[in-house]
This record gives structure tokens, sequence and C-alpha cells, in this order.
């Protein structure tokens, strides 16, 4: 594990943009902490290093998906009741695209996510500064977190 103080938004977006450089096909992210935190600051950084100029939230929708290369499926875990309506919406064929997967509010659906990923663990409000905790979970992800 390794833990980042983050000051401001342009340094999370910045931090997401290092990680989003170095996810490989069929990544997957899950991003931890409260309303505020900046988890969705951080998965525009991430989108950033695919060109994608603007993130949709897809707190309504669930998933947003987008057409780059891999693809990227951003993933708001927010408003479902429970894992199974996570299962309903295709997730099982959203894990074997071989695309990357961000997640926010991974930690409503913990039986959903893989046994190997990132996860991202994201704490403060206001105008404090942020602690940012790079937790690998597997192997592949441990060269990533070092590198940053």
């Amino acid at each position: 594990m390794k833990t980042l103080s983050i000051a401001t938004k342009s340094e999370m977006l910045n931090l997401g943009n290092q990680i989003g450089q170095m996810l490989h096909p069929g990544a997957f992210v899950a991003l931890y902490g409260d309303l505020g935190t900046g988890k969705s600051v951080l998965a525009r950084g991430v989108a950033s290093a695919f060109g994608i100029g603007s993130l949709t939230s897809p707190t309504f929708t669930i998933v947003q998906e987008y057409p780059t290369e891999p693809k990227l499926f951003h993933f708001d875990a927010y408003r479902l009741s429970d894992e199974e309506e996570l299962y309903a919406i295709g997730f099982d064929d959203y894990l074997k695209e071989d695309g990357i997967i961000l997640m926010e509010w991974a930690n409503l659906v913990p039986g959903c996510l893989p046994k190997s990923r990132l996860d991202i663990r994201i704490s403060g409000s206001g105008t404090e500064p942020r602690n940012v905790d790079l937790v690998p979970v597997g192997e592949e992800y441990s060269a990533l977190v070092d590198a940053l």
C-alpha cells in the first residue's frame, strides 16, 4: 500500500491521469470514499489518459461506456440496491470485454469485485488535503503502485 497526500483538484486529476496511463486491458480500479472526497475527480483524470475530455457521471445509468482503445467502462454503484442488480445489467459481460473498468462506490458491491484489482481509498473533505491509499490486490498492480 502507498498513501499519497493530495492537496488540490489538479493534483487529483494528475494522479488519475498517471494511473490511467499505466492501466492495461482488463484492468479493474475500485474507488472508495465518502461523498465529496474526490472519486469522480480521480475518475476524470483516468479518463483524460484515454483522451476523454468530459466524463459523464453514471450515477443514474450505473455505467457509461467510452469507445477508447481499450474501452473504458465507468461504473457508479451508489444507487444499486444489491450486487444482484449489478449482475442484472450484464456486469459479467463487461468483465469479459478486456476493457478497463473504473468503479465508484465499490464498497457497496464487494462480492462483485475481481480478485485482482487496484483499490483506491480516498479520505478527507472540504478544503483539507485528501489521503489517497493505493492498495494493489494481486501481483499485477504492485508495480503500478510502486511506480507512482
